[in-house]
């Protein structure tokens, strides 16, 4: 298993506000927490890879607190690591002096049921002594209970920013590749950028992957080229549903969002006018449900079937 030092993603993570990529009014609502030297109950709410967590730690180092992560996805769904590792922690003195902080990634993996209810009255019981900040992509399904306990703040890119955080991490990039020595073609990098943006993680996890040969260049681009449909339609058409799985399984690794966007974009050139609202309602539909299934290509298929046996199409 890699460690964290050898990830970019947690070597080169920044250590300040100031360093972080993020809007700039996002940006200074944090720095203000850190010149006022208290950080309040937080739920961060926002895409994977968008800097949540990494503004949640630059805070705490910031300001000196002593302060644990659990992730949510993991360990943190049992009520017994609630009970036990938070319980102890929030209890105890800290080092420091000053106020300790839980910062509990992926909080919407969190069991509604018992874990979140758990965490609500820890919140309450040790306020004193500890806060907790919340990451997590899907708000909803956060329950009311800690809303109410905590400030929440939506990573959204303004329209206006787009482009300047964009080079930001592009610039970002380059640091990193200079400091490792790693030879890159420019255009190659924002190929990169450009491909995963917002996602920051993914960006240099790629260009991590990509660069063991020790260069970036033209020759990775075969990767990143868009995911053709003109197939996939051709086969919704004819209700092929052998050949639509198979593309799905050729084509979709985890992550289904990038295509019912791609669909989306393109619905007018494959679907007949009067199929485009019934469209529209089952990709709103099932990116719902993406966000609470077990397998994504499940959800998918189901999709594609619905599309195969409701739709016209050109």
């Amino acid at each position: 298993m890699l460690n964290d030092n050898f990830l970019w993603v947690e070597k080169y993570r920044p250590k300040t506000v100031a360093t972080t990529i993020l809007p700039t009014e996002l940006k200074s609502t944090f720095q203000e927490f850190v010149n006022q030297n208290n950080v309040p109950n937080l739920i961060l709410s926002g895409s994977a890879g968008i800097g949540k967590t990494t503004v949640a730690k630059a805070m705490l180092e910031e300001i000196g607190c002593d302060y644990i992560v659990i992730n949510g996805s993991d360990e943190g769904r049992s009520i017994d690591v609630l009970r036990v590792e938070i319980k102890n922690f929030a209890s105890s003195v800290s080092f420091s002096g000053g106020r300790k902080y839980v910062i509990i990634d992926e909080a919407d993996y969190l069991n509604a049921n018992s874990v979140q209810p758990a965490l609500r009255n820890f919140m309450e019981e040790y306020s004193s002594n500890c806060g907790f900040i919340l990451t997590c992509n899907f708000l909803n399904k956060i329950i009311a209970p800690l809303h109410s306990r905590c400030s929440v703040i939506e990573f959204k890119l303004p329209k206006n920013e787009k482009q300047e955080i964009g080079a930001q991490i592009f610039t970002r990039c380059k640091e990193i590749l200079d400091a490792e020595n790693i030879d890159y073609d420019k255009k190659v990098v924002a190929k990169v950028v450009m491909k995963f943006f917002p996602d920051n993680r993914r960006v240099l996890n790629e260009l991590q992957r990509y660069s063991a040969t020790g260069k970036i260049d033209a020759g990775i681009l075969t990767n990143f080229e868009d995911v053709t449909i003109e197939s996939l339609i051709t086969s919704l058409k004819n209700k092929e549903f052998s050949n639509v799985r198979k593309w799905v399984s050729e084509n979709v690794e985890g992550d289904c969002s990038h295509l019912m966007r791609k669909i989306y974009d393109t619905m007018n050139d494959h679907i007949a006018p009067s199929s485009i609202p019934q469209v529209v309602v089952t990709l709103a539909d099932y990116q719902y449900k993406s966000a609470f299934v077990a397998d994504q290509e499940i959800n998918l298929m189901a999709m594609l079937t619905e599309f195969m046996v409701d739709c016209e199409f050109k």
